[in-house]
């Protein structure tokens, strides 16, 4: 019996470490696993990570990547101290000087507004839309995104935001403490706040960003010289 017991103690002594390493290899739950998508563009990569707050925002975006519709996609509007936006599907052969944004699209996706957690902050990626005019839901464009970029507020500057978003909201939209001190010390756009859905954020490559809202544009905003999506991938 004593040499039973020792060799099952060897047996199961031998297999600890196999199941120690197997759970640390093991993969994150899907609920918790943030997904990543990189963007290899004309003027540099750029790495966004998806959250899982506005789920329906992830899976869409993640739906268009796999299918490679942001492959050949242009950055057809871009403003300095604001953003930059894309995912027009006629941004792939339209011709130079045309104005793009205004295309048809099959669908819309239903707003994930998830403020104050999510908001306009230097580097975040949110969803196109049309205006509360025609749209009074919020409801996000099946194909634009755009990444932020904006500039440091001062307290005067985020005074006078905080007075623009009561107008646009009615009060309902209030810039925090913490929003308040990360727009005046990294920067973003306060005045887009509760307003547009917010799904996920730049990881790598902001100063791509920055390159590309810097480049010569015409009275449309669109670049003159074409700065392309080549290809676009999930990377976790």
């Amino acid at each position: 019996m004593k040499r039973l017991s020792s060799l099952f103690l060897l047996l199961l002594l031998a297999c600890l470490p196999a199941a120690l390493c197997a759970q640390e290899q093991a993969p994150a739950p899907a609920d918790t696993l943030e997904h990543e998508v990189l963007l290899e563009t004309s003027m540099g990569d750029i790495r966004v990570k998806l959250y899982n707050d506005t789920p329906r925002h992830r899976d869409n975006f993640l739906a268009l990547v796999r299918q490679g519709f942001y492959d050949g996609i242009l950055f057809h509007r871009v403003i300095p101290n604001f953003m930059i936006q894309a995912g027009d599907s006629a941004s792939r052969h339209a011709p130079e000087g045309v104005r793009l944004g205004d295309t048809p699209e099959p669908y819309t996706v239903e707003a994930e507004i998830r403020f104050p957690e999510r908001f306009h902050k230097c580097g975040a990626l949110a969803a196109a839309r049309e205006d509360d005019s025609v749209n009074p839901q919020r409801a996000s464009s099946a194909w634009q995104f755009y990444l932020v970029y904006g500039r440091v507020y001062d307290e005067a500057g985020l005074d006078k935001a905080q007075a623009w978003l009561d107008e646009q909201t009615h009060g309902a939209v209030k810039l925090t403490p913490e929003q308040r001190a990360v727009y005046t010390t990294e920067g973003g756009v306060p005045y887009l706040d509760g307003q547009y859905t917010v799904f996920g954020e730049i990881t790598e490559g902001l100063a791509v960003v920055d390159r590309i809202q810097w480049v010569g544009r015409d009275e449309h905003n669109r670049p003159f010289d074409d700065v392309r999506i080549l290809r676009a991938t999930v990377v976790r």
